[in-house]
């Protein structure tokens, strides 16, 4: 329990983390293609618009993340607060406040809060306006002070210790070994903490010297995935034998890298074969020099050839193909030594009685009643939209008005009247709603939402 528990902690420090960065992922992307077009080393070199490359990295960038950070705390004051606080750091660094933005953040919008609540009941009736502004402004002031002298450069003393151990890895020629630790986190959904909490801040900050960066490469391969759905669509059994095609493509064309991950659990000696093949294809990245000029969000095909600088396609190619074919190799030999044989109908059978099983607690409501279900992830953008999607065309198709929209954790609407997650994230998502839970264990193809949609179309038709 006590680890079940930590690892929920640990989720839902990486979801906070993404729900800071991944709104403005396209700003991201946006300062990523200027990096790639116009520096010296890019396809349109251009000494003109290159000058916009410095001021969005060391300015836009991170005051986006403190804004977006300081609104999920405290609302829209808080979004103010984090920007104010965010400057702070920026001013008193060197370097891309990447990591600052994400402590200042939170920490305006918690501050605001607090002062919010200490003045709720103690001002004067007519001034209101007066003193709502300057108790931010102060407290912005403040807290922006606070920042460019001790956080801003304790930030930096700290952010420079880490960067300088992994260099000394790289240096010393172990960064292949970091999927050792990246992929047993990845398939326990803690990828978000990992990507964003770590390699995106060292990866902008390495970016924006060298034009690219490795360490957007790092946990984001989507080689790896492929190579291990692709051996369950060649030799699994059963379900997972069935909803691997589909996976596979969602993963490596969409970039959904969750989905990959209930096989690992299944079977978990697979993880063997994903931490092979993160290694490798990371080994091959390094060898030829490889990199990215921003993290690949989603982490698609298509998504890592965008954002390959010039002069880098084979790299990224060569380290994607060796990472997808150590990965099948593995992971085909360890579905192939397997003893237990599982056949079709067992496997139908095992999961048609596990999700009866949990549907006489989760169907305990008129599902006549039911308008509005919403599907939940720890971002909200990846897993859960493509679920979402998926079960409302079927909706669609049966001519059910039912309203499936995908949402975060901690944006889990009061209205919905069913929520779908994957059963991983039941503690989080208990903590923040008492709706009727449909626990999953793959956003496509599994069985329970299958027994959903059909008690939902025999309720409907009622």
């Amino acid at each position: 329990m006590e680890n079940k528990s930590a690892r929920a902690k640990v989720q839902a420090f990486g979801g906070f983390l993404t729900a800071m960065v991944i709104p403005n992922i396209g700003a991201f992307i946006a300062w990523g293609f200027i990096t790639a077009l116009f520096i010296p080393t890019g396809w349109l070199p251009n000494e003109h618009f290159a000058k916009i490359v410095g001021p969005m990295i060391t300015y836009l960038l991170p005051v986006m993340i403190g804004s977006t950070g300081g609104h999920l705390v405290g609302g829209k004051r808080g979004a103010v607060m984090g920007g104010i606080g965010t400057i702070g750091v920026i001013v008193g660094a060197e370097i891309p406040m990447f990591l600052g933005s994400m402590i200042m953040g939170p920490l305006g919008g918690l501050v605001i809060k607090y002062v919010d609540k200490a003045l709720e009941k103690r001002i004067p009736a007519g001034f209101e306006m007066v003193i709502n502004n300057f108790s931010l402004g102060i407290a912005g002031m403040l807290l922006c002070l606070l920042g460019f002298e001790v956080i801003g450069p304790a930030v930096l003393i700290a952010n420079t210790f880490v960067k300088e151990c992994i260099e000394a890895l790289v240096h010393a020629g172990y960064l292949p070994l970091l999927p050792v630790i990246n992929e047993p986190a990845k398939v326990l959904f803690l990828n978000n903490a990992i990507d964003q909490g770590v390699y995106y801040p060292l990866g902008m900050q390495q970016a924006s010297v060298n034009g690219k960066s490795i360490f957007f490469m790092v946990a984001s391969n989507p080689g790896p995935g492929l190579g291990l759905l692709l051996a369950f669509t060649l030799f699994g059994k059963g379900m997972s034998k069935r909803s691997a095609p589909g996976a596979m493509i969602i993963h490596f064309l969409g970039g959904i890298h969750e989905l990959y991950f209930p096989y690992v659990l299944m079977k978990p000696l697979t993880i063997i074969a994903m931490i092979a093949g993160g290694m490798s294809g990371t080994w091959m990245f390094n060898l030829l020099d490889g990199g990215l000029v921003a993290g690949p969000s989603p982490g698609s095909i298509f998504a890592y050839l965008a954002l390959t600088p010039k002069g880098s396609f084979l790299a990224t190619i060569a380290g994607v193909t060796v990472g997808t074919l150590v990965s099948f190799a593995i992971t085909s030999l360890i579905l192939k030594m397997e003893k237990t044989v599982e056949t079709e109908s067992e496997d139908e059978f095992a999961q048609s009685a596990n999700a009866v099983k949990a549907m006489k607690q989760e169907g305990a409501f008129s599902l006549s009643r039911v308008k509005r279900i919403a599907f939940v992830c720890d971002a909200g953008m990846g897993s859960s939209a493509m679920g979402a999607t998926t079960f409302r065309k079927r909706l669609e198709k049966a001519g059910l008005a039912i309203e499936v929209k995908h949402y975060a954790i901690e944006n889990v609407p009061a209205d919905a009247d069913i929520v779908v997650t994957h059963a991983s994230l039941e503690g989080r998502v208990k903590r923040v709603t008492d709706k009727p839970l449909i626990l999953i264990n793959n956003y496509i193809g599994d069985p329970k939402l299958d027994t959903l949609f059909n008690q939902l179309t025999a309720e409907h038709k009622h």
